[in-house]
């Protein structure tokens, strides 16, 4: 088949969901399909080229410098074409059999492109109701006539109040990418690690305030914060960060941490946490949908009420305080998480695609 997806924008910084698309491409693409990921320059117009001079020249100077590519931080096969445009204008958008919206406003393009554009899908991976989205338009978008695909039970649900049906299909994680290198006996008890985010509803603010609550009765805490971001000036000197590590990096500061911290007031299917318990990091993480699909509370992981610093505080604490407790979340965590493979993904994606699974 041939198979294009519409990315929001460029693919430069490590962002979760642009991730789930480079891995399903590279998974289809490994199969043998044709797949295009279209990268747009500006997203919510069809204004011509003229009109943005200025825009136009940083435009063709990615088109040379190739800056809208991940090339720190993902290997996309180069089976797949990763196409540059100007903006989602059904004129950019190459013939296909399959095009897959990625996020609310490609979705609303691709609701108008003629059909020779391929059959169409939406592949949700969150309510995407930040940084002022109209929510009329959003919502929408779950009603227009494209065939659903979500990524946790959450949405699914969702799908269903509005009236509408979504296929299920949970992310895949990368094995040859992380993996336990540290015994997890062998680490430090104190050390935390947590994804820092600018964005008021990944909750960072209350995880550094849960990292602060601890360590004014436990000294020797070691936590180590990472994200895209250049480090926070209010962050506390003896907290670590580091932006934009190199995957291998990323891995070692998984490895070297006992606890995994991720206080999101809301996630879609979170990469990191799970992440986290490849590399062998007991999760202490908010009780929400995106956490409920791989984290079972006292089993293999804590799950605490999302906006309270204090509870994810008392949970890392309790976890610190009972290291074997820990070395049995952080095991079980790490054997429950391996399901989540990308060839499971990819394959029920590809039946979903093909029709020979119909929604």
């Amino acid at each position: 088949m041939r198979i294009t997806f519409l990315l929001p924008g460029r693919g430069w910084k490590p962002v979760g969901g642009v991730k789930v698309v480079y891995e399903y491409a590279n998974c289809l693409a490994q199969k043998g399909h044709e797949v295009t990921v279209v990268h747009p320059a500006l997203l919510n117009t069809d204004t011509p080229i003229s009109q943005y001079p200025k825009k136009f020249i940083r435009y063709m100077q990615a088109q040379v410098d190739r800056s809208y590519l991940p090339k720190d931080w993902f290997l996309v096969d180069p089976r797949v074409k990763m196409l540059w445009t100007w903006s989602l204008h059904p004129k950019y958008i190459p013939d296909a059999d399959v095009i897959i919206a990625t996020a609310w406003q490609t979705a609303e393009w691709l609701a108008r492109y003629p059909e020779r554009k391929g059959r169409k899908f939406y592949l949700i991976q969150h309510w995407e109701n930040w940084n002022g989205t109209p929510q009329d338009r959003l919502t929408n978008t779950w009603r227009h006539p494209l065939q659903k695909i979500v990524i946790a039970r959450w949405l699914e649900e969702i799908a269903v109040r509005l009236g509408t049906t979504a296929e299920y299909i949970p992310n895949g994680l990368d094995f040859t990418r992380f993996g336990v290198d540290i015994p997890i006996e062998q680490r430090h008890p104190a050390s935390v690690f947590m994804l820092y985010h600018e964005q008021e509803w990944k909750g960072s603010a209350d995880g550094i305030e849960a990292l602060q609550i601890v360590k004014s009765h436990t000294p020797e805490l070691r936590a180590s914060l990472f994200g895209t971001s250049p480090r926070n000036r209010h962050l506390p000197k003896w907290i670590e960060y580091h932006r934009l590590p190199s995957p291998s990096l990323l891995r070692r500061l998984y490895n070297q941490s006992s606890i995994f911290l991720s206080p999101s007031w809301a996630e879609g299917w979170p990469l990191p946490p799970a992440e986290a318990m490849q590399c062998g990091a007991a999760v202490v993480a908010t009780d929400i949908g995106g956490h409920q699909e791989f984290i079972e509370n006292g089993v293999n992981g804590l799950l605490r009420p999302p906006k309270d610093p204090f509870a994810l505080a008392d949970a890392v604490s309790y976890l610190i305080k009972n290291p074997d407790i820990r070395i049995k979340y952080a095991v079980s965590g790490h054997s429950s998480i391996q399901q989540f493979t990308w060839e499971r993904a990819c394959s029920r994606l590809g039946k979903v695609l093909s029709g020979s699974e119909r929604l």
